[in-house]
């Protein structure tokens, strides 16, 4: 790696947030003569790959040039005045938390564009659809980069508008249900996130989330915070999705395109989980200690009943949609994030951080396969696609496009915790955490739901498993045609996944080692 001084880093970050809001607006202009291609439409799909992958780029640049000797500290900072009568700053920096996360949307949004290029989804036209998808990658990498309150908010919500457009204009059956649905639970919640927020800043008498942090909760009475975690808490479970707030998300899911489907599951959901970490941990931490245990136990709910309804839809006869499935396991998965906050230690705050970025790879990688296996069988219904191979009598993936099959397998077996795959580590140090919580937490309690998250675990190998049985398996006959095998585009977009996928799994120490001091600066005084 390299070290770049600040004033680069400042300069890539700023670009990195910036350059899709201006690539929105300039794909809703004509294309210059030269740049046209074959169509009006194939110039603005490349225009969203050339964007995203100038951002990727950034966004790169400014992790190779991260000094992460000092990963705990913000890098990259900018801080100028914005509304002085109210103290709000346009303040942006990154440190071992939030860069992951950033590097994660960019690379996502990449792919999806890519990805879109070669196979734009079904609807209106292509520039509505690029810009929207700029607009959405700005809100969120804004979400990873402010730290500012307010500013925090503003890309908060930013995400919400183009991600309602995306499903109902480009979903499939159910999408204006779906996406009202959406955006409804997203707002609601952002209501009472709001006045969370500005009962932290004005009763701290500061916006600023690196001071919140230096404060620890010390400007903020017991009560207060108490009741600012509240609100806070259900702005953030809305979106991350906690159970019992998660039922926004298997329609939005469902409904949704292929590319709305990745960036949903892959960041839109890590926003929820990296606001409790990011504020509630650091500025409320006497509120956020009140509110843990009931935290751990809508977590291991979440992840037993995710498992459950996953089963539910897995069984024959059942009519589960391949789609409903993976949703259903997001509520699990997220789940594990949660509990490993629950615990207030650093082990399980770490596994949380981790499971997020495992998460965004693995589900994301499941939601484009599961997107390619509808455009070649046209269903993604669990029984009309077991009935293909059936007993071994008729055709499942292995025989009809094995390479194709063997990337589900992976997805699925990644997706389960296999260990030396990354959705292995976020599991296990979120269940370790759990063993011993910190200080003044009844351990009893989290012995019960470590038992039931590692029960939950079982339930996803479970579900999972017999999805590849239903889907993968079974030989080609001679009487049923090949399906089209991975194509290029295909391979292009989906390799980035795996190969990060096995990299963070073989060597976990390349993400903990940045997380961990800046979870230590946010936690003081948590020895384990």
């Amino acid at each position: 790696m390299i070290t770049l001084n600040d004033t680069v880093l400042q300069y890539l970050l700023a670009a990195v947030v910036a350059l899709p809001l201006l690539g929105a607006a300039a794909a809703l202009l004509p294309a210059p003569p030269g740049l046209r291609g074959r169509s009006p439409e194939q110039a603005v799909l490349r225009h969203g790959v050339t964007v995203t992958g100038v951002v990727l780029a950034a966004a790169l640049t400014l992790a190779a040039g991260f000094d992460y000797d000092r990963a705990e500290d913000v890098q990259g900072g900018t801080d100028i005045s914005w509304i002085p009568a109210l103290g709000i700053r346009l303040h942006l920096g990154v440190d071992g938390i939030s860069l992951p996360l950033l590097v994660l949307t960019a690379l996502l949004t990449f792919l999806c564009a890519l990805y879109s290029y070669r196979n734009p989804p079904k609807g209106p036209t292509p520039t509505a659809f690029v810009a929207l998808l700029l607009v959405l990658e700005a809100g969120t990498l804004a979400t990873f980069a402010v730290l500012d309150l307010v500013l925090f908010f503003l890309a908060f919500e930013m995400v919400l508008v183009p991600m309602y457009f995306l499903i109902a204009r480009w979903g499939g059956v159910g999408r204006a249900k779906a996406a009202w649905k959406f955006i409804l639970y997203t707002l609601l919640g952002s209501v009472v996130m709001l006045l969370g927020l500005l009962l932290v800043g004005l009763t701290a008498g500061t916006f600023d989330m690196v001071a919140l942090a230096a404060d620890n909760g010390a400007g903020i009475g017991r009560t207060t915070q108490i009741v600012a975690v509240l609100a806070l808490g259900i702005g953030f479970a809305v979106k991350t999705p906690m159970w019992p707030l998660h039922t926004w998300l298997p329609d939005a899911h469902t409904a949704a395109p292929t590319v709305g489907s990745v960036l949903l599951a892959g960041v839109m959901l890590k926003m929820g989980t990296y606001g409790l970490v990011r504020i509630v941990l650091p500025a409320a931490p006497e509120g956020a200690a009140h509110f843990a245990p009931y935290l751990a136990a809508f977590a291991v709910v979440g992840i037993l009943y995710g498992s459950l309804a996953c089963l539910a839809l897995v069984r024959r006869g059942g009519g589960g949609d391949l789609k409903r499935l993976i949703a259903y396991s997001s509520v699990g998965h997220m789940g594990f994030v949660l509990l490993g906050i629950a615990t207030l230690t650093r082990t399980g705050v770490n596994g949380a951080l981790f499971a997020n970025v495992a998460h965004g790879l693995i589900t994301g990688l499941l939601f484009f396969l599961v997107g390619a296996l509808k455009e070649r069988t046209g269903s993604t219904d669990l029984d009309a696609l077991a009935a293909q191979a059936a007993g071994g009598r008729g055709a499942g993936l292995y025989g009809r496009a094995p390479r194709f099959g063997g990337l589900l397998a992976f997805g699925a077996v990644a997706s389960l915790g296999l260990p030396g795959l990354a959705g292995f580590w976020g599991e296990m140090l979120a269940l370790l955490g759990a063993y011993h919580p910190a200080d003044g937490l009844s351990r009893p309690a989290y012995l019960v739901f470590m038992a039931l998250g590692g029960l939950g675990t079982l339930l996803t190998a479970a579900y999972l498993l017999l999805v590849v049985r239903r889907v993968c398996m079974g030989e080609r006959q001679p009487e049923t045609a090949a399906l089209p095998d991975v194509r290029g585009y295909e391979f292009a977009a989906w390799t980035p996944l795996v190969v990060l996928t096995v990299l963070a799994g073989l060597w976990p120490a390349l993400l903990l080692g940045l997380t961990d001091p800046a979870v230590q600066n946010l936690l003081p005084g948590v020895s384990r």
